[in-house]
């Protein structure tokens, strides 16, 4: 996905997703165990018989195999995913920038003078083709005035609120709810076969680790996002705290993925995972190393259980998660596996 930050938004991401309905009241729920349990004998039932399962299951087999030429120490298993559009669902709009324009509302009540300032004043009359128009520097201060300002804390607090009470549109489920069956079971089975699982994503990294363990078993210090500075201070107690600070350290999307990996993680992954242009270098870091290597990308091909867009493979495009043509025919002729979400998937969400 496309980094979501005072500093590294992607405009034409952020301006065609502004008008989207708005967020529903709902319940932050962790994704059962039952849900994540693979059934017996089959460690990918939700996945249907064809390349892109035997990809996976062919890598894990020969990278854990000591007898296998392709194996692989179990200090050098690592996979990463991105997240949105990989493991859960990204359409209409990425989950963060829902978060920051819902929290407008909030923010002014706590500074009214913003009340009639721009761009507060757009977002707060609801009125979505006039957001549309909002310049960069716009969203720049909406982003600010909603993802800093505030301690570490206090910042997760307010993002568990949110996760607690939003819902997706068209499923009225939590966001959290809204996660790939199928991706889950890879995550397991790799990690059940020794493998270090990983998200390596373009949005928040303080967001994306409020939840991650709980809905994917990945543990906050095991993902890698856009990140701010944070500075350390303290209270009128004595304690000492951080404040998130609207500074960029990381713009952890195309190229800032693999330097993020290579910051946070120190090792090159042997499987990736991607749905997007912003996965391209991953992917192609990925392959660059020597011996067995796992490449592959969600192909969103199924409107009727979830959406579709491309623009590869004659789907429709989009500014919210592209895979454009380019990278479709990069894929194919490197040897990464693509996998369709219509083909390959028995189903797409533990609810089903």
């Amino acid at each position: 996905m496309d980094p979501i930050t005072p500093s590294g938004i992607n405009r034409r991401v952020m301006l065609s997703t502004l008008a989207v309905l708005p967020v529903l009241p709902g319940l932050l729920r962790p994704v059962p165990a039952a849900a994540q349990a693979p059934a017996a004998g089959s460690p990918l039932p939700s996945w249907n018989d064809g390349a892109a399962k035997q990809a996976i299951l062919d890598f894990v087999r020969v990278t854990t195999d000591q007898a296998s030429p392709s194996y692989v120490r179990p200090e050098e298993r690592i996979a990463t995913f991105d997240q949105d559009g990989t493991l859960w669902v990204e359409h209409p709009m990425y989950s963060q920038v829902v978060y920051c324009l819902d929290r407008v509302p909030a923010v002014v009540a706590k500074r009214p003078e913003l009340r009639n300032a721009e761009p507060f004043k757009t977002v707060l009359s609801g009125n979505r083709e006039a957001m549309a128009k909002l310049s960069m520097h716009d969203l720049e201060i909406i982003l600010a005035a909603t993802l800093t300002g505030m301690s570490v804390d206090e910042f997760n607090a307010e993002a568990l609120r949110w996760l607690e009470t939003a819902r997706h549109p068209r499923w009225q489920r939590p966001y959290t709810e809204l996660v790939y069956q199928p991706m889950l079971e890879v995550l397991r089975h790799l990690r059940d076969n020794g493998y270090k699982t990983y998200i390596v994503t373009g949005g928040g990294q303080d967001f994306v680790r409020i939840y991650s363990e709980r809905v994917y078993g990945i543990p906050p210090e095991q993902v890698v996002g856009t990140a701010g500075a944070t500075k350390y201070g303290y209270g009128q107690d004595g304690k000492p705290f951080l404040t998130k600070e609207p500074k960029l350290l990381l713009n952890d999307n195309n190229a800032g993925k693999p330097e993020g990996i290579h910051l946070m993680i120190g090792r090159r992954p042997h499987a990736a995972f991607g749905n997007s242009n912003g996965d391209r270098e991953m992917l192609e870091w990925t392959d660059a190393g020597a011996g067995a290597r796992l490449k592959m990308l969600v192909l969103h091909d199924d409107a009727t259980r979830e959406y579709a867009y491309g623009p590869a493979a004659g789907l429709p495009d989009t500014k919210v998660g592209a895979l454009t043509a380019a990278l479709y025919g990069e894929a194919r002729k490197d040897g990464w596996s693509v996998i369709s979400m219509r083909n390959d998937w028995k189903r797409i969400f533990p609810f089903e």
